[in-house]
This record gives structure tokens, sequence and C-alpha cells, in this order.
């Protein structure tokens, strides 16, 4: 398990490979190594575990999502995305609080975002719009998002595995599942 410094000095992060935890977080390794009794790699991504980040940093954990990782498609996608400047939907917005660099497409009333994470690397954000549900939509903005990622870096995604509509269509636009993931953030982030 590794321990390094937090993304921001308001956040943290607890991040999950095979075989490997990071914990990107203000806290001391003697401390940690406390919560690895038995060497049990699933500890830090416990209830128990991140409550007690929670309480010791003063910070709120978002949900447990799973981390896909896409690699970069060549040329632009097909289908008609619009650039937009609006940084009123919802999506924009959680997007302007954890990323910068933040690009963003709209098609029709759905929305996709693109911009700088944890660790600098670019994430993509996809927002289905009621209308739109259930047409694929879901899947061609995260196929997209392949396509429209900057300096052709391959392009991560965090899932709720609750929300199987998104896990799915992330899934069938090539993404592939690399870890899990949890952002610590200040309360109302």
């Amino acid at each position: 398990m590794s321990l390094v410094p937090p993304p921001s000095p308001h956040s943290a992060a607890v991040v999950s490979f095979p075989g490997h935890i990071i914990v990107s977080a203000g806290v001391d390794r003697f401390w940690l190594d406390s919560w690895m009794g038995g060497g049990d790699l699933a500890a830090p991504m416990s209830p128990a575990f991140l409550s007690a980040l929670e309480e010791r940093l003063r910070l709120h954990s978002d949900s447990l999502d799973a981390l896909l990782l896409g690699a970069p498609l060549p040329g632009d996608p097909p289908g008609e995305l619009t650039r937009s400047e609006d940084a009123t939907h919802r999506r924009v917005v959680r997007a302007l609080h954890r990323r910068s660099e933040v690009h963003v497409w709209a098609y029709g009333k759905s929305v996709l975002t693109i911009g700088r994470g944890l660790a600098g690397r670019w994430e993509a954000g996809v927002e289905v719009a009621e209308e739109d549900r259930n047409r694929g939509i879901g899947r061609f903005l995260a196929r997209a998002a392949r396509h429209l990622v900057p300096e052709d870096r391959p392009v991560w995604a965090q899932v709720s595995p609750g929300n199987a509509s998104s896990l799915r269509a992330f899934l069938a636009a090539g993404y592939l599942p690399v870890g899990a993931e949890v952002l610590l953030t200040p309360f109302g982030i």
C-alpha cells in the first residue's frame, strides 16, 4: 500500500487496484498502518476505515466508484455533438468543483464533460437527459469522450456500481474496469 500526499489541501482519495491500494491523504503512516491489521487490502475501502478517515480529515466521502479506463480513439466522434458553455447544468457544476480544464459537449439535453481530475488525469462524466434514456446516448457520449480527450491520452471514468445503466454504457463504449476509488471532499461539494 502506498501513502502519498493529498490531491489538494482540502481533499483526499483512496484508490484501489488489483493487489495495490493508494491512500492520498494528509495522514501519517503509523495511523494508516494501524488500519491494516493482517495486511487486508480491502480494509482501506471499508466503511469503517473511510468513516475514520472522514473524521480525521473533517471531509466527506463520495460514493465508492468503479474506476474505468478507455483508450483514446482517432478522429472525430461519429454523431453530432455541440461544444457548450453552459456552466449551470448539474453535471457541469459537479465537474467544475472536482476538475480543472473542463470541456463540455451537449447532445440535445444530454451532456459530456472532460476535465483534469485526480493526479491530472483526463476524466469523463456523462449525464443522459430523461428523454434521451434507453436510446444508446450514454454509450455514444462515453465513446465520444475517447475521441475528444485532449493530448491523445486515455480517459478515466468513475461510475457508481449501483448505476447499472451508466456502468453498462461505459463498458459497451470500450472502457475497462481497472479498480475502485473514493474521493473525500469538504461537506457540500
